[in-house]
């Protein structure tokens, strides 16, 4: 390596090195030095040793031209005393970087790994940076406290995003914000390798919350029927496809246990038809557990989706519940859930914290289906668990059973599908006046 005083005299003298690159050292402050590239362009660096250790840094300064010669040796020296007090500028320096590092940034950077990850997991955990932690999204993620945490979850306990108390959106708000926290301190590291925050405030903060009673909303068993007919009249006089589509979802969700999403994304390809229904599946390709389904439908289920058939496919929606939105296909399902929420004594026991006991959401008629078939008809909850695509707790049927592939389970649905039926014409028949004795239901 050449050596030369460097001033802006000698500097502006250098010539291209024409290939490769060239580092001129300087003859008046140890370890600074200009390295020029074959195109000419220079920047001044710094190099030396750590003191007490063997590593050699070589720390780009900045550019000839955007530093002055002075500049830039003032830099030098400064980043020879921290070398010379055994300390790593380079390492310094990614911490620094590191420890500026935002909550939105994270949270982009964990979404955009390779690995693949579910839209609506994405659009859930950017409500969370978005509305739940809106303040703190510019905000240095290591900067953020456990009472700043706590502080948070109590307003969302106390009042939710929009008034109302919302201690189950605060749990799940908390549960994106520690997966962030545990993915900076795997991405972005110390100058000593060491987590950027060295205690995850979120764990502490939820083992001190009371244990979180999950929603238990749900279609009273005894009202199941009386909720059935309110929605078959509702489909009957709805004012055009649309509504006729929301309620028809509803009515799909009550008899298969389907989540929302996955039903209302629902295309015709993943359906199969047949005149003998325990031939007839639907499938979900990309469920929320990974476990891609086939699911028996019983011959309720099938009258309503050959109802929704269209005769013609020849420019038809590729949904089974269309709209004119701009996702194609239902998004919404509160004006008949709102209807059948105002039944009397419909909505089952809920926990007292439930803001919303009043009103009956979409997931709750997945829970409906669960009561009905368990409380209803008698069928084992591990077969419920595997109808709705949840992995069975049990170590047989966690094992051993087949969990995708689920037309052996066409005699559940089919016999919750009766009772539905059944419960909606004793309702009918009440409705009417008349004297209405039930019979057992037929195996």
């Amino acid at each position: 390596m050449p050596k030369i005083a460097l001033t802006k005299q000698n500097i502006d003298k250098v010539a291209k090195p024409g290939t490769g690159t060239v580092i001129y050292v300087d003859t008046r402050t140890k370890g600074f030095g200009l390295r020029v590239t074959a195109s000419g362009a220079a920047s001044f660096i710094m190099q030396g040793t750590v003191k007490g250790q063997k590593k050699e840094r070589r720390v780009t300064i900045g550019s000839y031209g955007a530093w002055t010669v002075d500049q830039a040796r003032r830099r030098a020296e400064e980043i020879g005393h921290q070398l010379e007090d055994g300390i790593d500028p380079v390492e310094e320096r990614k911490q620094a970087e590191a420890s500026k590092v935002t909550l939105r940034q994270v949270a982009d950077a964990y979404m955009n790994r390779p690995t693949k990850m579910r839209e609506s997991t994405k659009g859930e955990m950017n409500r969370h940076i978005d509305k739940v932690f809106a303040a703190w999204k510019d905000k240095p993620i290591a900067d953020i406290t456990e009472s700043d945490v706590r502080a948070r979850h109590r307003e969302m306990c106390e009042a939710g995003l929009r008034g109302t108390p919302a201690p189950g959106q605060a749990q799940i708000a908390l549960v994106t914000l520690r997966t962030l926290i545990n993915f900076a301190n795997k991405r972005y590291k110390r100058g000593d390798g060491t987590p950027l925050i060295k205690d995850n405030p979120v764990p502490s903060v939820m083992e001190d919350v009371e244990d979180f009673e999950p929603r238990t909303r749900h279609i009273e068993v005894t009202k199941v029927g009386e909720a059935w007919e309110m929605l078959t009249t509702l489909r009957d006089t709805a004012r055009d496809a649309d509504a006729r589509a929301g309620v028809d979802l509803v009515r799909f969700l009550i008899l298969t246990g389907a989540r929302r999403g996955e039903a209302a994304k629902l295309k015709w390809d993943r359906v199969h038809l047949d005149d003998n229904p325990a031939n007839c599946w639907w499938h979900i390709p990309d469920p929320k557990n990974k476990n891609p389904v086939w699911l028996p439908l019983s011959s309720q289920a099938v009258a309503l989706l050959k109802a929704r058939k269209p005769a013609d496919d020849k420019d038809a929606s590729p949904y089974v519940f269309p709209s004119r939105s701009k996702a194609g296909h239902v998004m919404d399902t509160r004006a008949p859930l709102e209807k059948i929420s105002k039944i009397e004594g419909v909505i089952g026991v809920v926990a007292e914290e439930d803001a919303r006991a009043d009103r009956l959401s979409a997931h709750d008629m997945r829970r409906t289906f669960v009561t009905v078939g368990f409380a209803g008809c008698g069928i084992d909850l591990f077969k419920l668990e595997l109808l709705t695509n949840h992995i069975p707790s049990g170590v047989t049927a966690k094992h051993y059973l087949q969990k995708s592939r689920l037309q052996y389970l066409h005699p559940e649905v089919q016999q919750l599908g009766n009772w539905i039926e059944r419960e909606a014409m004793l309702a009918r028949a009440k409705a009417t006046g008349g004297n209405v004795v039930a019979l057992p239901q037929r195996a």
